[in-house]
């Protein structure tokens, strides 16, 4: 994950219970990507570190476990950036315009400059992190799935040239809950209209009581619209009371319960499914140490695996004196 704000639900339905589970099966390694942060937010370096550490307590919240999983920093392990050099000599640069959050994201993010380098070049570094641990799994929702295509050709690209040095990656294809903001568009920071994992329980409250719903009813007794209304699309996602969750929709189609009665009972699911997540946070912030800690640890693990990886690409480029 980029280092470019405090995580939200967003991460927890898309990401982080994913990566939790994935523990169970796979040699896992999850990583704080600050140079790919600074393809985007190069001019204000400032916060990066600090959200850095900030977002790993809030993985650890979520479950993952540094004693299963390798949590390390980017830029901690310099051989990324080696072996991104290196496969930019093999790369047609018409292969990275083609990406498609290429110029969709200099049409959406107008206010920054994204004509560099390091934004043309990016899908290239996220297949040097992935080909450097020999990942042969990368989860991916669908609408990352070229992505990852793009990192299978040019690991395929640069086997052509030097041999099969560098294993092709392959699609662990995992669903991909998508939440709406709190005003029905898209969840970003930048709106803020989002819920961040460390949200206490007021703020919760306070958040969810502003959510969108169905614009034309004006009121409780007027039937309502169930599909793509954000406060049900929650309450699917983090209300586990299922007979409450399908009690609560069949009224609001009826027109027989209020948005009040529906909000707060999501905020009380809401609160129930992230307390322990914030007694998790609050034991981890209770050592502030102890993050840095796991970090420096886990980069120190992972870069013995991408030195290795390095070693045997050297050699396979024939850089050796």
């Amino acid at each position: 994950m980029r280092p470019t704000g405090r995580l939200h639900l967003g991460h927890l339905v898309g990401a982080l219970r994913n990566w939790t589970a994935l523990q169970e099966q796979y040699d896992c390694f999850y990583f704080v990507a600050d140079w790919h942060a600074l393809t985007s937010d190069y001019a204000n370096t400032a916060p990066i570190t600090g959200y850095a550490l900030d977002n790993v307590a809030d993985w650890i919240a979520a479950g993952v476990d540094p004693e299963r999983s390798t949590i390390f920093v980017q830029s901690l392990v310099p051989e990324h950036a080696e072996l991104f050099l290196l496969l930019s000599m093999v790369v047609p640069i018409p292969w990275l315009e083609r990406v498609p959050t290429y110029k969709e994201q200099q049409e959406q993010l107008t206010e920054k400059d994204l004509s560099t380098i390091g934004f043309l070049g990016y899908p290239l570094l996220q297949t040097a992190d992935v080909a450097i641990y020999d990942g042969r799994f990368v989860p991916v929702g669908d609408d990352q799935v070229p992505h990852l295509e793009l990192s299978r050709e040019v690991v395929r690209r640069f086997n052509q040239h030097y041999g099969d040095v560098l294993v092709e990656p392959q699609p662990l294809l995992t669903p991909v809950s998508r939440l709406p903001g709190l005003d029905n568009r898209k969840m970003s920071k930048s709106y803020g209209n989002t819920i961040d994992l460390s949200d206490d329980s007021d703020a919760v409250v306070r958040k969810v009581r502003q959510m969108y719903t169905d614009p034309k009813r004006v009121r409780a007794d007027i039937p309502g619209t169930v599909e793509g209304n954000p406060v049900f699309m929650y309450h699917d996602a983090f209300n586990p009371d299922t007979a409450e969750v399908e009690d609560l929709k069949t009224r609001y189609r009826e027109g027989k319960v209020g948005d009040v009665e529906v909000k707060t009972k999501l905020a009380k699911a809401m609160n129930t499914m992230l307390d322990p997540m914030r007694e998790r946070r609050r034991e981890v912030a209770e050592q502030p140490e102890r993050i840095r800690e796991i970090v420096i640890e886990g980069s120190k693990k992972a870069r013995e695996v991408a030195q290795a990886t390095m070693e045997r690409v050297r050699d396979a480029v024939k850089l050796r004196y």
